[in-house]
């Protein structure tokens, strides 16, 4: 859902496909209650998908959607506003909880609400969109890299409370936040603020340069899709 969002697309349907060394019914039961459950929230249907045996625990997933005029990456230029939906932070968050031992407020913190509806709205203006699934760091980088200029990024940032003090700038490079990107006219993100169903923050301005924040270097680091370790 978080990839439909990041275009601008109006979700529709998604499918599912289901594998653990047992199929045990309360378990599937509870996997379909929650693809329902996100359907749900979305607008979409939960039209089915497979089920079967495998050596271990797999899940995977697609979601459909429509749009017109889908938002890419490569549409920005320097002088507008980078701006991103909601608060960072929940999955680093989540992570610290989990070592501490606090596994029922870590899975609390899991439960993402999709940004498809803002996603919408920001389809009519915004220039350039990703969505922060491999951390806000990674996710400017690839986001500047598709549209040719640079991003100085400024804090404060919208971090979320339950992320420890000492975490917060760590945060920016920690994966799976499903928040957008996206970047618009100066103009334009006060109305956007009004409009949206969700927090929207400026949080730096494209450029001609390279990838910066506070002045200084941001590195490009966050989930890494090929890393198996």
């Amino acid at each position: 859902m978080s990839d439909l969002a990041a275009v601008g697309a109006e979700p529709v349907a998604a499918v599912a496909a289901y594998g653990a060394p047992t199929l045990e019914r309360s378990a599937v039961a509870a996997f379909l209650d929650g693809a329902v459950a996100v359907c749900d929230r979305t607008d979409a249907e939960y039209v089915g998908g497979d089920l079967n045996a495998h050596s271990e625990l797999t899940v995977a997933s697609t979601a459909l959607g429509r749009v017109s005029s889908p938002v890419d990456r490569s549409g920005a230029s320097p002088g507008e506003a980078v701006c991103v939906t909601g608060r960072l932070g929940r999955t680093a968050a989540a992570l610290a909880l989990f070592e501490g031992g606090d596994h029922e407020r870590a899975n609390e913190l899991f439960r993402f609400e999709p940004r498809t509806a803002a996603g919408q709205v920001l389809a009519d203006v915004a220039t350039a969109m990703i969505d922060s699934s491999d951390g806000l760091a990674r996710s400017v980088h690839q986001l500047a890299a598709a549209s040719g200029c640079g991003i100085a990024l400024e804090s404060p940032f919208p971090i979320h409370e339950a992320v420890p003090a000492d975490r917060s700038r760590d945060s920016l490079f920690v994966g799976e936040d499903f928040e957008l990107v996206c970047t618009v006219s100066p103009n334009a993100v006060e109305s956007l603020r009004q409009k949206l169903p969700v927090a929207f923050t400026r949080v730096g301005t494209t450029t001609d340069g390279s990838v910066t924040i506070d002045g200084e270097p941001l590195p490009d680091r966050g989930y890494d899709h090929g890393n198996q370790s």
